[in-house]
């Protein structure tokens, strides 16, 4: 029976924070045993009524003192619930993970996120935590190939397991049209209005700016643009944005609406939805949902949206910081008739479900721990 300790810092709304809950529970489906520990967050409900097991602890620390405490409460988890692999999402709880790994004699593995900033030599040291996994896995090519840029010297084991996403939830049929009109009126778009959206968290890497500076270049005003996600406390910037919307004349028609829970029907709710990142993401879950619900998608042509979007069939893809050419794709994708339209999202529909499917997600990470616990047994035979 598998049982396997996950650890992330935090379980608020993201994707890392997605992905361990989704695994937890096909580990547990699988007869096996999940545990999560993590400082806790708005997502920790989702475990509730299931049997994994969670830990709560200050995981979500850089202190060195508090990772160093952190391996001791890792390996008493380990010990006391004999876990075989200790899976590390987030690079400051991974340096804990890796101790604890060490102390107690059992498999670590890392999922490799993010594409970290290293321009100062100790961030380089503390960012390669995440490629010191007995396996890495990386949530998409693109990721893996960094990966092997960055660290050129890397013997370990590279998976690539692409984010997966639950169809089931991301389906436009079972989104109720009463729950978009209200989603609608909370956002104030009036009706026959048509609704561009932009999701994540409102950062300045994540191209916030990019997207007002867009629709000012649109120039139907029954066009409303939407940026939806949580500013994470960073006012600063969320006052940047409000400000450059009132400078360019779209207070009204530009707005922001904060932390949105129910995903689906936001993407329900809107015509065309944009990633407008002006950074590599590793995966970039966005454009997956989007095209999974059906709808148009506009995206940055860096990082895994060159991969998870294929330009003129399943989505557009743009240059990063380019708010023209951003408008003028949202424009195409906004005059396409209803038969051009479906083409579209239904080829998106079936390129997602064919590649980023959460069950594919989960069947393929259950893989790589049966292999890591495979090898020991064989170590352990030939001995």
């Amino acid at each position: 029976m598998l049982t396997i300790l996950q650890v992330v810092p935090e379980l608020s709304a993201g994707g890392v924070e997605r992905t361990t809950i989704d695994v937890a529970r096909a580990i547990m489906a699988d007869g096996g045993q999940a545990l999560i520990a993590s400082q806790g967050g708005r997502m920790t409900h989702e475990l509730d009524g299931t049997a994994v097991q969670f830990f709560q602890g200050p995981y979500d620390s850089k202190n060195p003192m508090t990772l160093w405490a952190n391996a001791g409460r890792l390996a008493d988890i380990i010990r006391k619930h004999r876990v075989q692999i200790i899976h590390a999402r987030s690079r400051a709880p991974a340096w804990s993970a890796y101790w604890a790994a060490k102390r107690t004699g059992i498999r670590f593995v890392t999922t490799y996120a993010g594409i970290y900033n290293a321009d100062l030599p100790f961030k380089r040291h503390y960012n390669a935590i995440m490629a010191s996994g007995d396996i890495v896995i990386a949530n998409s090519a693109y990721t893996a190939r960094h990966i092997r840029e960055t660290y050129k010297d890397l013997r370990r084991p590279i998976a690539v397991i692409p984010r997966g996403i639950d169809l089931a939830k991301f389906n436009p049929a079972r989104v109720q049209p009463s729950h978009v009109a209200a989603m609608l009126a909370r956002w104030a778009v009036p009706e026959g209005a048509r609704v561009v959206l932009m999701p994540g968290r409102l950062t300045r890497w994540k191209g916030g700016l990019s997207f007002v500076e867009a629709m000012a270049q649109l120039k139907d005003r029954s066009v409303y643009g939407i940026l939806a996600g949580d500013s994470q406390e960073r006012e600063d910037f969320e006052d940047e944005v409000i400000a450059r919307v009132k400078e360019l004349g779209l207070a009204g028609r530009v707005r922001y609406v904060g932390q949105v829970d129910d995903m689906p029907t936001a993407f329900a709710a809107s015509d065309v939805v944009v990633s407008a990142s002006i950074e590599p993401e590793a995966f970039g879950r966005v454009a997956v949902e989007a095209q999974a619900m059906g709808r148009l998608v506009v995206a940055t042509n860096i990082g895994g949206s060159t991969e998870t979007i294929i330009p003129g069939r399943t989505g557009w893809l743009v240059p990063p910081s380019s708010p023209p050419e951003m408008a003028a794709a949202i424009g195409q994708a906004l005059s396409l008739d209803a038969a051009q339209a479906l083409g579209v999202t239904t080829a998106a529909r079936a390129h997602v479900a064919a590649k980023y499917d959460v069950a594919v997600m989960c069947r393929s990470t259950l893989r790589v721990y049966a292999k890591l616990l495979a090898r020991d047994e064989d170590l352990a035979l030939s001995a």
